[in-house]
């Protein structure tokens, strides 16, 4: 059994290596055989279990990490719309639930894995598991730790509603969202093809702070980041047939060549469709969009 402090060594190199390979792979998912190919001082320590959704290292005295495992999860975990997740102990005493509950006891630092599509994970860390309730037999943690300090979300005040309702977008619901549009368009901007996800985002075509601005792979498109700009603000429009126009003034205007390639020469460009016609993106919802972008 590794001492704690070598323990605590372990876990912070494991989170620079993430931020490594998150940040390489423009930081929207990690396959699983990467996640298992980790190694600490030339010795292997795959990152997740390949049965289980809880990583117990045999020298750890407390767990590394945990995922979610789709549809087929035996267990009741659950991610709540207040930026909580509830992991449930496996079936049984002892074993990989003293681990947890060691955890949580300890405050060590441990990694979520949330599944993105088969086989792909979105990382959150470093994660301090906030409650336990041996009764229920489950674990809770906030995904943002200043979650931790608002209290029970039963009783928020207007004020810490609208605060964890903001982070919730930008911790759960908007990494996904990247991920999953992003894996959608092949990881190329729909205007001009660019292919560096690092410079890609997920915009949405009927914006997030709308009822209707659902965080799902048919209300995003995948952009550049200048072509996010320009659709945010309406410099840009897609038609509901997916066509690209430009700001008609921008269009006049003469300001050397990246206004010129970069958003000139994409008007009445079509965008690039995701392959997968379940991907594609919601005519209703590129309609209502285009509609603010002629009514400029």
């Amino acid at each position: 059994m590794l001492s704690r402090e070598a323990e605590q060594a372990v876990r912070s190199d494991v989170f620079r290596w993430l931020d490594e390979q998150f940040i390489g792979r423009g930081g929207y998912e990690i396959h699983h055989t990467v996640l298992r190919s980790y190694t600490y001082q030339g010795e292997r320590m795959p990152l997740l279990d390949p049965q289980r959704g809880i990583r117990n290292p045999a020298t750890f005295s407390s767990t590394l990490t945990i995922r979610t495992v789709g549809s087929a999860n035996p267990y009741d975990d659950a991610e709540s719309d207040d930026g909580w997740v509830k992991y449930s102990y496996r079936q049984g005493d002892g074993g990989d639930n003293t681990k947890l509950v060691r955890a949580w006891a300890n405050g060590d630092p441990i990694v979520y894995f949330r599944a993105v599509r088969q086989g792909y994970y979105f990382p959150y860390y470093p994660i301090v598991i906030a409650e336990n309730d041996p009764v229920a037999r489950v674990v809770r943690f906030p995904l943002e730790q200043s979650l931790q300090f608002l209290g029970d979300p039963a009783t928020y005040t207007e004020a810490q509603r609208s605060y964890a309702e903001t982070v919730v977008r930008a911790r759960l619901h908007q990494p996904i969202f990247r991920a999953r549009v992003l894996h959608a368009y092949a990881s190329a901007c729909t205007v001009c093809d660019l292919k560096h996800p690092e410079l890609l985002d997920a915009a949405h075509i009927v914006p997030d702070a709308a009822e209707h601005g659902i965080p799902h792979v048919t209300n995003g498109l995948a952009m550049c980041k200048i072509h996010h700009a320009a659709y945010d603000r309406s410099l840009m429009g897609i038609t509901p047939d997916g066509e690209v126009r430009i700001d008609r003034e921008l269009l006049d205007e003469v300001d050397g060549p990246m206004l010129r390639h970069g958003l000139q020469d994409m008007h009445g460009r079509q965008i690039r469709m995701p392959a997968s016609p379940k991907a594609k993106p919601d005519r209703e919802r590129l309609a209502e969009r285009f509609a603010v972008f002629a009514g400029r």
